[in-house]
């Protein structure tokens, strides 16, 4: 699998979904997680892992061309840490 279409003819496979319904399906679960972490809740999947939001204090960066100054806003980064069945799974 290598992107969302492979992961969709697979849910659509595995599911018995056509490839239509299992589309609105994987929309809706990255939906569901995005709008959780747009909140600032951490989503919980046991067995599979968490998705969370980590904040980044602005910091002074550097022009590698220019070697001048550049501020770097602050931002959120949306992390996911595997939870054991996954890591498990793929050792």
């Amino acid at each position: 699998m290598a992107n969302k279409n492979d992961l969709i003819g697979v849910v659509a496979d595995k599911a018995g979904l056509t490839k239509a319904q299992a589309g609105d399906a994987v929309d809706a679960v990255f939906d569901a997680i995005t709008a959780s972490l747009k909140q600032g809740d951490e989503v919980r999947l046991v067995g599979f892992g968490t998705f969370a939001v980590s904040k980044r204090k602005a910091t002074t960066g550097r022009n590698p061309a220019t070697g001048a100054a550049i501020d770097i806003p602050a931002s959120n980064q949306a992390k996911f840490k595997p939870g054991k069945g996954l890591k498990d799974s793929i050792n």
